[in-house]
């Protein structure tokens, strides 16, 4: 794994009261109101930051916020969320109209040591997402440190990710280490063996991933509508289950290839069915061979679920992206459950490091209550993805010591 300067490193080569911008990802739900709604991304920013402020720097945040397209948009402005991140630091963070120029440039310097301010939406600028030279220099101006704890965003080869990289020293934040850690114990450098369960609606949005994880992993799980597929691959009826039959050859040729790998592919030997996917539905149990044709599959059955927990019993490092069935609504919650909360309750006995992201992911194991006893969960999107499925990613190659 690459090496990275880390924050004890900023400590040691950066005099107290120097400026240190701090990118972070504050795009975090508001409600109507203005009101974080979940505190999740900033609540892990709080450790890189306390130690900032602690130290004696003048902190500037910079984060994007949805998609303004270069323009200035009020809804989009970051002011609710500093003062939301103020809340939860314990402390004053003040705000800055603007990320480059006089605005940033004044709010930074009139900070006291320890100071936070949190300046204005990059994405107002058309700059960022281009990753323009220009922009990413006016960024870096009043800054003697660059500080990257934005993981979730490191997909991006944005100016405030990427190119501000190129005018001031950088160093990586410990949430991110955090992140790199976990995600190097799962595919780096796993304990084996390594199982990963991949679940979701369609195959095609996830070759890349089920082609990296089929290489490197002992045992791989499909769940999810994308089992779907996998199953009538092998000539079985689905019913009126979703299934994607554009991709019926792709799913025999992920398996030979996993065969090649020798990785297990490990499919639902039975289902949870339905008439329709709807609320008050009550599910009916059935060999996934025989599904009826005018029935759905909705979840994975009690034999799948036997089947993976104890694939997990042998397993030293558990990957885990997506639900086993339509966790959204009862029954068809049920092996996401059982199957979260038994992995969970192995790693809190020390037997399995588990590692999980990604989509819907986060929700379906809070759903279950296991969330808080995997090893880690990702709260990173498309960044999580990307590195599963082994693709470089700017803002970390941008942080890597030459």
């Amino acid at each position: 794994m690459s090496s990275y300067k880390t924050l004890n490193a900023l400590v040691d080569e950066t005099a107290a009261g120097s400026i240190v911008l701090f990118r972070a990802d504050l795009n975090v739900p508001l409600d109507e109101s203005g009101i974080v709604r979940d505190a999740t991304r900033l609540q892990r920013l709080l450790p890189s930051l306390e130690k900032l402020s602690q130290s004696g720097f003048r902190i500037g945040v910079l984060s994007h916020f949805g998609r303004p397209k270069g323009r200035r948009v009020a809804e989009m402005s970051l002011a609710p969320i500093a003062s939301a991140l103020g809340d939860l630091l314990g402390q004053d963070v003040a705000f800055a109209e603007d990320c480059i120029g006089d605005a940033a440039q004044n709010a930074l310097t009139t900070l006291p040591e320890g100071g936070i301010c949190v300046l204005e939406n990059t994405r107002f600028h058309a700059g960022e997402e281009a990753d323009d030279a220009d922009f990413a220099a006016a960024l870096a101006a009043p800054a003697q440190a660059y500080v990257n704890d934005a993981f979730s965003a490191a997909h991006r080869a944005h100016a405030s990710t990427h190119g501000i990289t190129k005018y001031v020293p950088t160093y990586c934040g410990l949430a991110m280490q955090a992140e790199l850690d976990a995600l190097n114990a799962a595919l780096g450098n796993p304990k084996r063996p390594l199982i990963a369960i991949v679940g979701g609606a369609k195959i095609s949005t996830k070759l890349d991933l089920l082609g990296n994880l089929s290489a490197k992993t002992d045992t791989l799980v499909i769940g999810g509508g994308m089992a779907n597929t996998f199953l009538a691959a092998q000539g079985h009826n689905v019913g009126t289950s979703l299934c994607e039959d554009s991709m019926l050859d792709t799913a025999r040729a992920i398996m030979a290839e996993a065969e090649k790998q020798d990785c297990t592919i490990l499919l639902p030997r039975d289902a949870v069915v339905a008439s329709q996917f709807a609320a008050g539905q009550s599910g009916e149990i059935c060999a996934a061979q025989a599904v009826p044709d005018n029935k759905m599959i909705l979840d994975a059955g009690p034999d799948a679920v036997s089947d993976i927990c104890a694939a997990f019993d042998k397993a030293a490092t558990l990957i885990w992206n997506g639900p086993l069935g339509a966790f959204e609504i009862e029954p068809f919650d049920a092996a996401t459950n059982k199957a979260a909360q038994y992995a969970a309750a192995l790693t809190r006995k020390g037997q399995l490091t588990s590692i999980a992201g990604g989509g819907d992911t986060v929700a379906a194991l809070n759903h279950a209550g296991a969330g808080d006893d995997f090893s880690y969960v990702s709260t990173a999107g498309g960044a999580f993805l990307e590195w599963l499925e082994g693709k470089t990613l700017p803002g970390i190659a941008a942080l890597a010591q030459e």
